[in-house]
């Protein structure tokens, strides 16, 4: 099928625009950051073990900083709005599913991080911290628009398969919702350690529960994701199974977030121990999005794109 130039174009411009929009967001949220107080004795009650969604004051009461984090938070959405956007372009223009290079890829994992921060944001008291959620996406959305960037084409045959819209799209997306509880794992860390030093970040309990069920929800999936990658290689290959470099990796980065969730349920390991296993796991999941994308030779080398 011949690529619709016109439409890729479109998908270009709404990737870039995306990108915009989310660093707008961050800013929004460092000035909230920095000029909002810490949290009232009630919200950190509600952190500790009570309800966990923060209601916002009447209108009328809302600080400046508040009113501008809820600008922040409206342009993650307004983000989110135009990356998934270029992604359906992307699709459109090309006929297949967008996320058939490491480019499109990159995208498709950094919408659905930024998707879980959004859902995050709806039920725990932490909007501040899109300052430091989004950061490490907004870097990893530049380094696919430009560094990874690749035209608009169709797929090498050996993709050329539904298994590509099954396999890479839950892979991607459970890869995705597991860098948020990397980053607030390493905050619930700074908060544990030093409360008094960071008095505003939200309760140590709400960042640990926040870690905690969001790798609850993305562990399944990225379980999922090996799964049916197993049967794709079977098809393809004729083995389930190689410990081909991607495989292996994959396979190591579901032990430590099968660790991870032992650990929080495990007395002596649950809060400190438990946030460290979960960094470990992020670092792995980096590790593999990128050394053993790009660099490491094997049958999911992307090496070369």
């Amino acid at each position: 099928m011949p690529v619709d130039e016109t439409l890729a174009t479109y998908s270009d411009w709404l990737y870039r625009s995306a990108l915009g929009v989310y660093l707008f967001a961050v800013l929004l949220y460092a000035v909230e950051q920095a000029f909002a107080r810490a949290p009232r004795k009630a919200e950190v009650m509600a952190g500790a073990g009570g309800p966990d969604v923060l209601t916002d004051a009447p209108k009328s009461e809302l600080t400046r900083s508040e009113r501008i984090g809820r600008m922040g938070a409206a342009m993650t959405v307004l983000g989110a709005v135009l990356h998934l956007g270029s992604l359906v372009m992307r699709g459109l223009s090309t006929g297949r599913a967008p996320w058939g290079n490491m480019y499109e890829y990159m995208s498709l994992l950094c919408l659905a991080a930024v998707v879980t921060w959004i859902v995050l944001m709806a039920k725990f008291p932490i909007r501040r911290l899109g300052v430091f959620v989004l950061p490490p996406i907004l870097t990893l959305l530049f380094l696919g628009g430009t560094v990874l960037y690749a035209e608009a084409a169709p797929v090498q045959p050996a993709l050329r398969s539904y298994w590509l819209a099954i396999h890479v799209s839950v892979i991607s997306i459970s890869s995705g919702m597991l860098l948020i509880p990397g980053v607030t794992s390493i905050l619930y860390l700074l908060k544990d350690t030093n409360s008094d030093r960071f008095p505003k970040l939200p309760s140590a309990d709400v960042l640990d529960r926040m870690s905690y069920r969001t790798t609850v929800l993305a562990f399944p999936l990225f379980t999922a994701g090996i799964i049916l990658g197993a049967i794709w290689a079977e098809a393809a290959w004729g083995r389930f199974w190689g410990w081909d470099p991607k495989e292996t990796v994959a396979f190591v980065t579901w032990v430590v977030y099968a660790a991870y969730l032992h650990a929080r349920a495990t007395a002596g390991w649950r809060g400190r121990g438990a946030a460290w296993i979960n960094i470990v796991g992020f670092a792995v999941n980096v590790f593999n999005l990128f050394f053993i994308n790009l660099v490491a030779s094997g049958l999911h080398s992307y090496a070369g794109l």
